[in-house]
């Protein structure tokens, strides 16, 4: 049966490759280690578990979910008070917070809230290949914004051609970022919101990393800029900070004409969020902050593992201090894919090449921190024989 055109322009989705490799080489006996999918192995807290398990005996949340499109109120208000006490920053819950099954689906909804057939959508490179998906689906263009080490892996506003920003309705960004854990700065959103407001363009911050960040760096949201709810929305997700990615849970927040926009594509789309998981995410957000610390410790001490790894077979860098990722320069001589096979094929430890986030990544790897403690000591001995 023929398929719509648009799917031929999509690339196939990095990480369903990945489990396909995995499963493959899995099948055929060899104990694989996957080091390229950011996906906590660690369990979410109990007493979130505790409420989604309570509140889910309710024969009430089992019709049809409260405020279908944009979330219950009062988790939406749950996470303004988050919000202003994370971030600083002040919400109105009835008009400028949206709930969604995770911040992926915020990506793809903007883009149908937003960005008219033929219009460029900016992106930077690397990036995360889900937001170049969403946007031939919604028929735009995407257009390639480098972000390059000497630049601190952020936006070049200046280097864009005005002729390519005069074109463009909508831009992705993500800060910390994925996958090169780069960080943003007050500075660099102010200048974000300045660029928006010449070009008229929406801006779509995705967040979900934003409490992932390590000693010395601060937690920043893109709504802290001043004026940045006139401009655009910061997706964010309980995902990554309290370890439920399969529960599907997350934000939309900012402006409200935005907001509005993608609840009007939700209502056509889907009918909400399961209200007990609302419920959970609620006790998660109001009483769960000392687990992303917990995590965090976590994260720093394997963080250090992989690094001092590195650094004995000759790759030796000051990563940026936000994800949990790292982003690894390839041994010298070696492109991105040489060394993700021979990693593969003499180790079989699995990490993602950084040529599947865009051209601009080229000679880099991304490796995750979400495996067990003994798996990952397991990976760098392995690494450590193949390369010393």
């Amino acid at each position: 049966m023929q398929t719509a055109e648009r799917l031929k322009k999509i690339p196939p989705y990095l990480f369903m490759e990945l489990r396909k490799k995995i499963n493959k080489a899995k099948a055929d006996g060899v104990d694989v280690i996957s080091l390229a999918i950011g996906d906590p192995v660690e369990a979410t807290p109990a007493p979130v578990i505790d409420e989604l398990c309570r509140t889910a005996k309710d024969p009430l949340n089992h019709r049809y979910p409260t405020d279908e499109e944009k979330g219950m109120l009062a988790f939406r208000r749950e996470v303004a008070r988050w919000y202003a006490a994370r971030y600083g920053v002040s919400l109105d819950p009835e008009k400028e917070i949206l709930g969604l099954i995770g911040s992926k689906e915020g990506c793809h909804h903007f883009v149908l809230a937003r960005v008219n057939p033929g219009e460029t959508v900016l992106m930077t490179d690397p990036g995360y290949p889900a937001y170049r998906s969403s946007i031939l689906i919604g028929q735009g263009v995407p257009y390639n914004v480098p972000i390059l080490p000497e630049n601190q892996y952020l936006p070049v506003f200046e280097d864009i051609p005005s002729e390519v920003a005069k074109k463009a309705s909508a831009m992705f960004l993500n800060y910390p970022n994925n996958p090169t854990g780069a960080c943003a700065t007050p500075e660099f959103l102010n200048k974000l919101v300045d660029f928006a407001r010449v070009y008229d363009i929406a801006i779509c911050y995705d967040n979900p990393y934003a409490e992932i960040v390590f000693s010395g760096q601060e937690r920043i949201s893109f709504l802290q800029a001043e004026g940045a709810k006139e401009v655009g929305i910061e997706l964010n997700s309980l995902s990554k900070p309290f370890n439920m990615c399969g529960w599907r849970l997350g934000m939309a927040c900012g402006n409200p004409d935005l907001i509005a926009a993608i609840s009007k594509v939700k209502e056509n789309t889907d009918s909400g969020i399961f209200n007990a998981v609302q419920y959970a995410g609620i006790a998660a957000l109001a009483g769960q902050a000392g687990f992303i610390d917990e995590m965090l410790s976590v994260y720093g001490r394997r963080r250090e593992l992989v690094l001092a790894t590195l650094k004995k077979i000759g790759i030796d860098f000051d990563p940026p201090k936000g994800t949990f990722y790292l982003w690894v320069p390839a041994p010298k001589g070696m492109t991105s894919l040489d060394f993700t096979n021979r990693l593969f094929d003499k180790t079989a430890v699995v990490v993602a090449a950084g040529t599947a986030y865009g051209q601009y990544g080229e000679g880099f790897v991304r490796i995750s921190l979400t495996v067990p403690d003994d798996r990952l000591k397991e990976a760098m001995a392995r690494i450590e024989k193949e390369f010393k």
